[in-house]
């Protein structure tokens, strides 16, 4: 017997897996089926984010963007966007708080599109960076906290995958400065040696903004 969990919804609504586990647990236990078994699958994970990949105009930057989904760590579709609950409104905290922040930021720049001038091409880089930026923000393995570098950790992710080769180099390069900068001028911490890089171009200021707006305790996004 398996059981199917609609991680869009689960998401949507806070409801922790971990929860799920402890009312299901008889039955769970019965059939040998672990927490695993309700973490997303691939076809969940391009589900929770359908909307968004849908403003993804060019093709080889979506199906990038896609293969990334899959393979990010599992945590990332469960932990709070902020470990502390002091950085992030209140959509963002709670089971699935770190989806939803990513969700948010990406509406925003949806929304602010209106107003700068991007070609459709680098309006699919914003969004593409925009979805991935937090992919490993407790790091590669979770960590119970935000890792300070996890902008160049995801950026070093990307990397040791196949997926890059999907995408050609100049614009993957674009793509992987807009995460890696995405934390603006926030570049430094007491408590870690990196020194993350700035934003510089007009794509790296952009997404920083969307993330930042999308992090602000008083900015309500309905999602």
């Amino acid at each position: 017997m398996r059981y199917v969990v609609c991680f869009r919804t689960l998401v949507g609504y806070g409801v922790s897996v971990i929860v799920l586990k402890k009312l299901g647990m008889d039955i769970l236990c019965q059939h040998g089926l672990g927490l695993e078994t309700i973490m997303p699958n691939n076809e969940e994970r391009l589900e929770i984010f359908k909307d968004e990949l849908k403003l993804i105009e060019y093709e080889s930057i979506r199906n990038f963007t896609q293969e990334i989904l899959t393979i990010m760590p599992d945590y990332f579709f469960e932990i709070p966007a902020s470990s502390t609950g002091k950085y992030h409104p209140k959509y963002g905290l709670g089971t699935g708080g770190l989806v939803r922040h990513t969700r948010a930021a990406v509406k925003i720049a949806h929304e602010l599109f209106n107003l700068e001038p991007f070609h459709p091409l680098e309006k699919s880089i914003i969004i593409s960076s925009l979805i991935l930026h937090d992919g490993c923000k407790n790091g590669k393995k979770f960590a119970n906290h935000t890792i300070h570098a996890h902008p160049i950790i995801m950026v070093e992710f990307i990397h040791e995958q196949e997926t890059p080769k999907m995408l050609v180099l100049d614009i993957l390069s674009v793509l992987c400065g807009a995460i890696a900068s995405h934390m603006g001028q926030w570049n430094t911490n007491d408590y870690s040696s990196v020194t993350l890089p700035l934003p510089q171009t007009g794509i790296e200021r952009f997404v920083h903004l969307c993330d930042y707006l999308a992090s602000r305790r008083f900015i309500e996004v309905i999602l």
